[in-house]
């Protein structure tokens, strides 16, 4: 007996989704920064990435671009990446983006903020012997409402939390951030 797998399937249903969640949130919007990652992962890996873009278009989650009126940035170091990067992760539940980017925000950071937008758009597409799927990485513009910074990660994925005013070298998605805060502050 020949065992069918689902895992086309699958990531053609995730890849809808998420060309549903893209327009969703870039509708209204024209000045945010937009790149594309590409990700060759396992099945295990390909399959739980698929079933969140399924679920809702977005397997990162959503993320925040959180600064200060005087440009300074904040990021987050990421244990699992051992990198400095955007705070932000998974939605819980029936969240929004926002709600969601916001929690994390708080979680990662401490900081409270409010966002003014889309800032930057990321399309990841994941690779599987054969199988193809994406998902969207909405990453919100948010003015740091408070600076004071306090990291309560539950996840305890993230050990520090800074304001800077130059990206350190080794910040994911870089040159996108550096794009997005040209354009912002100039």
């Amino acid at each position: 007996m020949t065992t069918v797998d689902d895992l086309w399937y699958l990531a053609d249903v995730a890849s809808q989704q998420a060309e549903q969640t893209y327009h969703e949130l870039t509708d209204g919007h024209d000045t945010f920064v937009e790149f594309t990652r590409h990700r060759r992962v396992p099945r295990r890996r390909f399959r739980s990435v698929a079933e969140d873009a399924r679920d809702h278009g977005a397997p990162y989650g959503a993320h925040t671009l959180t600064y200060r009126p005087s440009g300074e940035l904040l990021l987050v170091r990421h244990e699992g990446v051992d990198m400095w990067v955007l705070p932000g992760g998974e939605l819980d539940g029936d969240e929004s983006f926002r709600e969601a980017a916001l929690r994390e925000l708080a979680e990662e950071g401490g900081v409270e903020a409010t966002i003014e937008g889309l800032g930057m758009v990321g399309r990841i597409e994941f690779h599987c012997d054969g199988n193809n799927t994406w998902g969207v990485l909405p990453v919100f513009e948010a003015r740091a409402e408070t600076t004071d910074i306090a990291v309560a990660d539950p996840d305890e994925e993230i050990s520090d939390a800074r304001w800077f005013a130059e990206l350190p070298e080794d910040t994911r998605d870089r040159a996108e951030i550096l794009q997005w805060h040209d354009r912002r502050f100039a």
